[in-house]
């Protein structure tokens, strides 16, 4: 079942559904509701948000208790519940990607198409300086950034538009996306490496960058969570 199949159509009535659940004891209230919140999470194909859970649960309900109470159960399972791109969703975990590759010749989020090395320099810039337009960008590398380069990422839905730029002629600025978050599997922009720190520690710089001197966790599709000074662009 997908996320797709689960929604309601147009002109259909909305599901009605007992939340609250008061006629159970609380130990299997709190079963029934740890049992809808990860069926939610199973059968969705993104990231599910807190709002979308508190459909199917009391309206006092923690979920942030629930989550972890699921986290627990799958201590010992092959895949986890991740926060992911501001929601939930289950992933295999990573010491199980060479199996799956072995099995599907892709382990789990790899079906994007790899990035070449200025693709990803220039989603690196983007993720750290946004909202940043195509022009800021050329005039960081030196060199024009092309709008075909620019197509790929948006393509693959790591950026999109951001507000126009207060420059003269009012050019679009471009922002990294939900899916970015998901594919790099960060919850927030906050979880980014502090741009700032790594300087100081000698470990990045923009002369770095333009010498394609990319962090591993970027260039592999695996975040490195350091800190959460960066602050979260997204709406």
């Amino acid at each position: 079942m997908t996320e797709a199949s689960a929604r309601h159509k147009p002109n259909e009535q909305p599901v009605l559904l007992d939340t609250e659940l008061d006629h159970l004891p609380p130990e299997l209230r709190w079963r029934e509701w740890m049992g809808r919140v990860e069926a939610v999470i199973f059968a969705a194909s993104e990231p599910v948000t807190r709002s979308v859970l508190a459909r199917v649960v009391g309206k006092n309900c923690n979920i942030e208790l629930i989550i972890d109470d699921i986290r627990a159960e799958l201590a010992g399972r092959p895949y986890e519940l991740v926060a992911v791109a501001g929601g939930w969703q289950h992933r295999t975990k990573k010491i199980f990607a060479d199996a799956i590759r072995a099995a599907f010749g892709t382990a789990a989020g790899e079906g994007a198409k790899e990035l070449s090395q200025s693709e990803a320099l220039v989603l690196m810039c983007i993720a750290y300086f946004q909202p940043i337009t195509r022009g800021e960008l050329s005039s960081f590398f030196g060199k024009e950034v092309s709008r075909d380069l620019i197509g790929v990422l948006r393509a693959q839905e790591l950026i999109a538009s951001g507000p126009r730029s207060p420059q003269p002629g009012a050019p679009y600025t471009y922002v990294t996306t939900k899916n970015f978050l998901s594919q790099f599997g960060l919850d927030t922009l906050r979880q980014l490496p502090d741009f700032e720190a790594l300087e100081d520690a000698g470990l990045l710089s923009k002369e770095k960058l333009l010498a394609g001197d990319i962090p591993t966790g970027l260039a592999s599709g695996q975040a490195e969570p350091e800190s959460d000074v960066v602050e979260d662009q997204m709406s």
